[in-house]
């Protein structure tokens, strides 16, 4: 009794193991460049993440590890801004996270252009 339905899952599933394989295309043409932008005496780097579309990453340069760099600012305000500064659209803030490594990832809404 476990023959036939295990030759029946088989059957079934057999021509979804052999279907191609659907993608998504790419929402843009072409991929934005990373941009440096310099806020509050920090540089930080704003780019399309390419691990989850639709979101922004900025990450901030750690200077060299130079403890005498620019005064101690909360890395969220610094991010929005760098955000705003790179590409002209405000970081979504309910949708912002940090990595581990304190990389700021958000969404971001751009102003409509006509």
């Amino acid at each position: 009794m476990k023959a036939p339905a295990l030759c029946a899952a088989l059957a079934l599933a057999l021509p979804l193991l052999s279907a191609p394989q659907l993608s998504a295309g790419p929402l843009f043409t072409t991929t934005p460049e990373a941009q440096v932008v310099t806020v509050w005496g920090r540089n930080w780097t704003v780019a399309p993440d390419a691990n989850k579309p639709g979101f922004w990453r900025a990450t901030r340069d750690w200077n060299n590890l130079d403890p005498f760099g620019q005064p101690a600012r909360l890395r969220t305000a610094q991010a929005m801004q760098a955000f705003h500064a790179a590409t002209g659209c405000k970081a979504i803030y309910s949708s912002m996270y940090q990595t581990i490594t304190g990389d700021v990832l958000s969404e971001l809404d751009c102003p409509l252009t006509e």
